[in-house]
């Protein structure tokens, strides 16, 4: 039995192709990995603050607030089950390229480029699925912030004393605004 150098070359050439695309599945897989860390820190932070809270107001825009975490955490959660899928089907793909490069008879050749060709198919259905939920995801994220004091003219400050600019402004503004807040967070209905 002699074994064909140029044909085993070729084919671990071919086979190693799609690992770039790979490449690109890991760093999504760890970018959304990333964001849905932040959702469940925030969710975290947010139970603790509503339980410790009195204001009922408070409770009822956290609560608010946790539902639409769920959702992005859901929507985050999905992302990397088809990323982690587009993975498996990419693997895959570098399986039966390899096996459909090295048999002996052209109709098994045939059949084995078929089965790659529908499993790369799939794999990139599957990551373009995932850069949808990614989008939407990343929509919703940006739904939560707060452009209300955008709308209103800008106001400019006073000459101020050089002792009021040591004191803490930021806390006694945050206060002002909205007494019962304790976070920046104002939920759009």
């Amino acid at each position: 039995m002699s074994i064909d150098v140029s044909n085993i070359t070729h084919s671990i050439q071919l086979a190693v192709a799609p690992v770039f695309f790979l490449t690109g599945v890991a760093g999504m897989i760890g970018a959304v990995a990333g964001r849905l860390a932040r959702i469940i820190d925030r969710g975290r932070v947010l139970e603790d603050r509503m339980m410790a809270s009195k204001d009922e107001d408070y409770v009822q825009r956290s609560l608010l607030e946790l539902n639409f975490l769920r959702r992005r955490g859901r929507l985050a959660n999905l992302c990397i089950g088809l990323l982690t899928l587009c993975g498996a089907l990419i693997a895959l793909t570098i399986i039966l390229l390899f096996v459909g490069q090295t048999t002996k008879t052209e109709i098994d050749a045939t059949s084995w480029s078929l089965a790659a060709m529908f499993s790369f198919g799939m794999g990139v259905v599957s990551f373009v699925s995932a850069l949808c939920c990614f989008m939407v995801e990343t929509m919703m994220a940006t739904q939560l912030l707060n452009f209300h004091p955008l709308r209103q003219p800008a106001k400019v400050p006073e000459a101020a004393p050089v002792a009021a600019a040591s004191s803490p402004a930021p806390a006694a503004r945050i206060s002002a605004a909205d007494p019962g807040r304790q976070d920046g967070f104002m939920p759009q209905v």
